[in-house]
């Protein structure tokens, strides 16, 4: 499947270079044959051709075909945009995702998310305007993408009470999370992670799970670990090897 970018369709028509032709020839006789083998010298030049069109495709003024695999991704898309106008869950887990297409935020500007699923793409990053026009949910799964931070604009993110960034290439846990004031669970399991900021003030007065584990948490930290307090259970893993 192709991933997507910010346009949910990313198919772009080919004008052709053909349509100025003269289908007849000088006495009035249907010239197909013609046309199709010197098109591209009767034509357009080869700048108004989409090179992802095929020629025999291009010379009869074809736009471009594409896998319908693509076609797929996108009705998959705006069906769970659809879906969550009715149960306000948005589950766009597992759509190939590069990034949030605008489009998505069309399709769901006049509906209040309860949870949004965006696991299982493709996500280097999230746009601030996630947080603007998702204000007001509860639960959000951002598992097994290829994150490696969050905007801080997602302490708008007032309701939120579950994080999933589980599966992602977080090298320091982010310090927004410690801003979201309602957050009572954050998964962050199987990052890169190697210590946080115990320092950090923690916004939320729910805060009761913090999951750290498979990540090469370092030595020196672990030790610092062990005379820490907080107010939320903290899971590590056991025994593992400084050398990740």
């Amino acid at each position: 499947m192709r991933p997507f970018g910010n346009d949910i369709t990313n198919i772009q028509h080919n004008a052709g270079s053909a349509d100025n032709n003269d289908p007849n020839d000088g006495n009035g006789n249907r010239n197909n044959d013609n046309r199709s083998s010197n098109i591209g010298d009767e034509g357009g030049s080869d700048q108004d051709v989409d090179p992802r069109v095929p020629p025999h495709i291009a010379r009869i003024g074809g736009i471009g075909t594409f896998p319908p695999t693509a076609g797929q991704g996108v009705i998959r898309v705006v069906q769970r945009c659809e879906e969550a106008k009715e149960n306000h869950m948005l589950d766009l887990s597992k759509c190939e995702l590069m990034q949030i297409p605008d489009a998505v935020y069309h399709l769901m500007r006049n509906t209040e998310l309860q949870t949004c699923n965006l696991s299982g793409n493709v996500l280097k990053s999230v746009s601030p305007k996630f947080s603007q026009k998702f204000s007001m949910i509860t639960d959000l799964n951002l598992s097994h993408n290829k994150l490696t931070r969050l905007p801080e604009e997602f302490n708008n993110l007032t309701r939120l009470t579950m994080l999933n960034i589980s599966h992602n290439s977080f090298i320091v846990l982010p310090q927004v999370v410690f801003k979201l004031q309602s957050l009572a669970h954050l998964d962050a399991q199987h990052n890169a992670i190697l210590e946080i900021d115990t320092e950090e003030s923690i916004s939320s007065a729910c805060l009761a799970l913090v999951d750290l584990r498979y990540n090469p948490l370092s030595r020196n930290f672990r030790r610092k670990l062990q005379d820490f307090q907080t107010s939320f259970r903290l899971e590590i893993s056991n025994n593992v090897e400084d050398d990740w």
